[in-house]
């Protein structure tokens, strides 16, 4: 079928492009470093840049573009669950949910698993909330959904101003990192990677469900869909998405917003192309902005949440400016 062909056609241009951004990432910085001797030291070859590209570069790359899918994966389950263009781990609150987990683990002076532990719990904590609160005569219309959402996220913020204005000074950088979103200090891609994977490997099982819930609910139940338990599982695995991407990089916005639809305009809205193919293009445009916030305006570095929100900010009003009037119950 055409379409099938034409959705098969971007999934290959966005693995391309996937490829892409992380060997441009690769060689860009203050020290450029060619295409030949790039793709020389990826095959194992000794080089004196080495250290650079492969100690330095290559974790940053791949971290970034692993939050980047993270955030597009979550953000395209979101959508469809909701069945809201608008809706993102960012402008619903669930960021902000995580960043309060991980700094008051920090505040805490608790490390390892637990900032992901406590990043996955504010997380969830935020989801539940923002859903629970916006749905709280039975009534859901887009709305009540994304007001609520924005109130929650504001409160987050209060929260993390909280956390900033009691923790210790030597605290205070670690925590600003959580804010700006930023890869510099991004720690091994490793977890992150393996998530996204899992993530993926997770979701596309409930593709076909996903398809008949964007329909509407009464029409998933008739064709035999648990909504109640499919909106379990995707609220606990976007949640977890969220988190890791949140762990490893800080509050990143928009990603989650702009990447799903625009990729649901290439493809349609096919869950079972539309997830794979958000997680790609996700991470290529994180790994294409922090290309960006390294080489703009070297050889300061810039935090890639600054590109993306300038990114998503006017993106985000485009597509609110062509919603329909009126809630969709």
């Amino acid at each position: 079928m055409p379409t099938r062909r034409r959705a098969l056609l971007v999934l290959a241009l966005l693995l391309l492009l996937s490829v892409a951004s992380l060997v441009i990432a690769l060689g860009s910085g203050s020290l450029d470093i060619p295409l030949r001797d790039t793709l020389t030291i990826l095959s194992g070859t000794e080089h004196p840049s080495r250290n650079i590209l492969l100690d330095l570069r290559l974790p940053r790359a791949l971290a970034g573009f692993a939050c980047g899918g993270l955030l597009a994966l979550a953000g395209a389950l979101m959508q469809v669950l909701l069945r809201n263009p608008l809706a993102d781990p960012y402008v619903l609150g669930i960021s902000g949910g995580a960043g309060i987990g991980a700094l008051l683990a920090m505040l805490l002076g608790l490390a390892g698993i637990f900032i992901p532990a406590l990043a996955f719990v504010g997380a969830l904590a935020a989801m539940f909330l923002v859903f629970g609160l916006a749905r709280g005569d039975g009534s859901w219309t887009q709305t009540r959904l994304l007001l609520t959402g924005v109130i929650v996220a504001a409160g987050c913020g209060a929260a993390v101003a909280l956390i900033i204005s009691v923790a210790a000074e030597h605290q205070l950088r670690d925590m600003l990192f959580w804010l700006m979103g930023d890869l510099s200090h991004a720690g091994s891609p490793w977890p992150a990677l393996l998530v996204l994977a899992l993530g993926l490997a997770a979701a596309l099982p409930l593709s076909r469900d996903l398809n008949l819930l964007a329909r509407g609910d009464l029409v998933a139940r008739t064709l035999g869909v648990s909504v109640r338990g499919l909106r379990g599982a995707v609220y606990v695995l976007a949640s977890l998405l969220t988190a890791v991407a949140v762990t490893t990089t800080g509050s990143v916005g928009f990603v989650g917003l702009i990447v799903p639809h625009l990729v649901r305009l290439a493809i349609g809205n096919d869950q079972r192309v539309l997830l794979p193919a958000a997680a790609l293009a996700g991470g290529s445009l994180l790994v294409a902005a922090d290309t960006l916030a390294r080489t703009v305006v070297a050889p300061q570095q810039l935090p890639v949440g600054v590109l993306t929100a300038l990114l998503g900010v006017p993106v985000f009003l485009y597509l609110l400016s062509r919603q329909p009037k009126g809630g969709r119950e």
